[in-house]
């Protein structure tokens, strides 16, 4: 899809409330979670809520099934984050994963990647569906990385987050497309706010 300005300006003038609320608080979601507050998760969950709606409509199927789990992944690190999963301390610090688990955890992901966009070509009419695909698999053990404050996740979300904005450039979500921009941006912010609290800085 070629660039147009005017369908930009024109998509934030239809834009409706609700997914205006959806960038606010998928904004605030990331600024929070850089910052370690376990509110991160009450802002990302009415986020989701709103755009498992809009991927749905839109037939980003993958999308919509992922902003589903993010919905529970809400709760589950809500939860996490506040009591510490049971430590004394009720403070679960961050942590580093090294080279070769990450190595394990990406093959791992491309295969499921490849295995779930023939699915979707198979059976679904959803657009570009191995991009789709690798998005949703790799969101998946991001975000499950970001509940347990793996350092690294922040940098899994560098790189899926540039993967989304091409997804959603080929689809028209112009505004979804700037929010990931910004995403982009604040998780750089998170991997250095983290890796100071690593460190004890």
């Amino acid at each position: 899809m070629n660039f147009d300005p005017a369908s930009v300006l024109d998509a934030f003038a239809a834009m409706p409330i609700g997914e205006i609320i959806a960038v606010i608080l998928g904004i605030l979601y990331i600024i929070l979670a850089a910052k370690e507050s376990a509110w991160c998760w009450v802002s990302g969950f009415f986020s989701t809520l709103i755009y498992t709606i809009l991927f749905w409509e839109g037939q980003l199927l993958s999308s919509a099934l992922l902003n589903f789990y993010y919905m529970g992944m809400s709760i589950y690190g809500f939860i996490l984050w506040k009591h510490g999963e049971g430590r004394e301390e009720k403070h679960l610090a961050v942590t580093s994963w090294p080279l070769s688990r990450h190595l394990f955890a990406i093959v791992t992901g491309v295969l499921f990647s490849l295995f779930a966009g023939y699915l979707l070509t198979a059976y679904t009419p959803a657009r570009l569906p191995y991009l789709d695909a690798a998005v949703m698999v790799f969101s998946i053990f991001a975000t499950w990385m970001l509940a347990q404050k793996i350092l690294q996740n922040w940098l899994y979300w560098m790189v899926i987050d540039v993967a989304a904005i091409s997804l959603y450039w080929s689809t028209g979500y112009y505004v979804t497309i700037i929010l990931f921009t910004i995403y982009v941006i604040l998780s750089g912010y998170g991997y250095f706010s983290w890796r100071k609290s690593k460190a004890g800085v």
